[in-house]
């Protein structure tokens, strides 16, 4: 078990390197991707506090996600808010001590666990049963939303049928912060799970999963309604005008 577990550590030295250069790379990427245009959504607000408030309604509430479709909304929001759940759950694997607030979320985090399932397999349904939706899903669609399946499905099965040692767990994780492997226990599922969650971090920051960091970068969501009081043009177009 101590070549596995080296094994895991390399892997997830790997994984946490690829998600975060991979963000940083994206997120400069959107950030110098020129806007052109005035092209926020209608009715969007005429301030930049309004634009605050709009983006974070979009972030927490989806908002519009509700007002294009009802039922898309109820699953995404279940699937998001059961992971956001299940996330701070899972901080008692890296703290010590485990603040008090984290310790006191863990019950609700196997709620999450089974909302996030739930959410997903609707999402998942809605590729097959919704003709304009099933037209334009790609192979690359269907293997995302079975992986965070199978993550979450592995991760309600250690909880309910077959327990692993989770203090073990968490003493491998830690054990990472400092550069030193401790053994993982020696259960399947939970090396399923490791593994299925190492491959999500590798391929977020180059699938469309990446819309979480996305939205803040969109012109339609991020930009002021002002285009009578104040021109907008882009940074390369303004070197042009001047030259």
């Amino acid at each position: 078990m101590s070549f596995l577990s080296d094994v895991y550590a390399g892997l997830f030295y790997f994984a946490v390197f690829v998600l975060v250069a991979g963000l940083i790379n994206k997120i400069i990427q959107y950030a110098r991707t020129p806007a052109p245009l005035k092209i926020p959504t209608t009715p969007a607000p005429t301030t930049t506090s309004g634009v605050a408030l709009r983006i974070t309604r979009e972030v927490v509430f989806f908002e519009s996600l509700f007002r294009g479709s009802k039922w898309t909304w109820i699953f995404g929001w279940m699937f998001h808010f059961g992971l956001f759940l299940v996330t701070l759950r899972h901080l008692r694997y890296f703290l010590d001590p485990v603040p008090v607030p984290i310790q006191m979320i863990q019950p609700f985090g196997i709620y999450g666990g089974l909302a996030m399932v739930v959410g997903l397999a609707g999402l998942w349904a809605r590729r097959f049963l919704v003709d304009r939706v099933r037209y334009i899903t790609a192979l690359s669609d269907h293997l995302i939303l079975v992986l965070l399946i199978a993550i979450g499905l592995s991760g309600l099965l250690m909880r309910f049928v077959l327990h692993t040692d989770v203090m073990r767990v968490k003493q491998f994780f830690q054990g990472l912060y400092v550069g030193q492997v401790q053994t993982l226990p020696a259960d399947p599922v939970l090396l399923m799970h490791l593994l299925l969650v190492a491959l999500l971090m590798i391929v977020f920051p180059y699938s469309k999963l990446l819309h979480a960091p996305g939205l803040f970068f969109s012109p339609s969501r991020n930009q002021v309604d002002n285009p009578r009081e104040q021109r907008h043009i882009a940074p390369w177009a303004k070197r042009l005008e001047q030259d």
